[in-house]
């Protein structure tokens, strides 16, 4: 039986491209290099695209992957057929791809354009195809699907940045209607919490449209749930599976880009600190916005489950969720007893099922 051929591909311009080269150290520690034929094809921020040439996968987040002396140009042919093409000298060699995983978070990498790129290429990759993909990126488009699946969420307005300049104060006079502080501000289609603020006072939420508008056009502003913040992992294409539930205690104000991947404040508990009727629900729930989006391959689906009433409110969807080694959609799968590899493998087979 031969080995299938699998593109491990990170980094891209987005701005969670440290968090992508964090993912793909791991997921190549991970993977096993007797079952697949491995290339890692790293985006630079600049948009190149090279066939890392090493074998030290430490040297991803520091940023040494770029300089190594056996890296070659790469790319992915969208011609069927053609697969990866790396360049040396003179000469093109071609790679048969069978799977792609793209390591990618935020723009171009989870938004449906690499995917487009992908689905041109006929090559199977891993998680949601073009339209889930770029629904699940826009958290207003999310919003809309989730109301219309009647999935309880928080109330939301949508922004437009291009009206900040000159309607500043009336757009905080709409807010302040609709909202009581704090409020919860974020660009429509970034990642990681990237330009997510929370809002005490109109000074705030000045502050807070203006730097979410430095990320999206579109600001999602929402009102403030006083809950824990509950996070499930699912995966599978017809028959999606959830894992049990994982919470976690930012030790901060919220769960912010910093908390996630800088500071060492945030706790991780799983599973949940909720009622097993509860963590229940929040699981059927993470299946239904999965199955609403019409997601494949995995997703992780995040919740808050009030304080006083254990009342599940869903938050947003995350269609390639971090995968470095304190990521909650890995640990989330182990702790429902699928190690870290067997994941991959699991999901890799999900691609390969999904292209048919």
């Amino acid at each position: 039986m031969k080995k299938l051929s699998v593109c491990i591909l990170f980094g891209g311009i987005s701005p969670e491209h440290e968090v992508s080269l964090r993912s793909a150290e791991s997921v190549l520690n991970n993977i096993d290099k007797e079952k697949y034929n491995v290339f890692p094809v790293g985006i630079t921020k600049e948009g190149d695209w090279i066939l890392y040439g090493g074998d030290d996968y430490s040297q991803l987040p520091t940023g040494a992957w770029k300089h190594h002396p056996a890296n070659r140009r790469a790319a992915i042919s969208p011609v069927r057929g053609q697969g990866l093409l790396s360049f040396e000298d003179d000469c093109v060699v071609r790679e048969r791809i069978d799977v792609v995983f793209p390591v990618l978070h935020g723009e171009n990498g989870e938004d449906g354009a690499m995917q487009g790129l992908l689905q041109m290429a006929g090559i199977a990759y891993v998680g949601p195809h073009v339209a889930a993909s770029a629904v699940a990126m826009d958290k207003t488009l999310t919003k809309l699907v989730a109301d219309n699946a009647g999935i309880p969420q928080a109330a939301w307005e949508l922004v437009r940045a291009s009206q900040l300049e000159n309607h500043m104060e009336n757009t905080l006079d709409t807010l302040e209607l609709r909202f009581r502080y704090p409020m919860f501000v974020k660009p429509a289609g970034t990642g990681s919490s990237v330009g997510v603020s929370k809002a005490a006072n109109r000074e705030d939420l000045r502050t807070a449209l203006v730097e979410a508008g430095k990320f999206d056009g579109k600001i999602l502003v929402e009102e403030f749930i006083n809950g824990r913040e509950i996070e499930v992992a699912v995966m599978g294409n017809e028959s999606p599976m959830a894992s049990i539930c994982g919470e976690i205690d930012s030790g901060a104000q919220f769960y912010d880009y910093d908390a996630k991947y800088i500071t060492n404040t945030s706790v991780a508990y799983i599973p949940a600190r909720i009622p097993e009727d509860v963590a229940e629900v929040v699981r059927e729930s993470a299946v239904k916005v999965y199955a609403a989006i019409g997601c494949q391959g995995l997703s992780r689906v995040d919740f808050f489950v009030t304080y006083d009433e254990n009342r599940v409110v869903f938050n947003e969807i995350n269609t390639l969720p971090g995968f470095t080694s304190i990521s909650m959609y890995p640990k989330l799968f182990a702790a429902s007893g699928i190690p870290y590899s067997q994941l991959i493998d699991q999901l890799i087979d999900l691609a390969v099922e999904a292209r048919g």
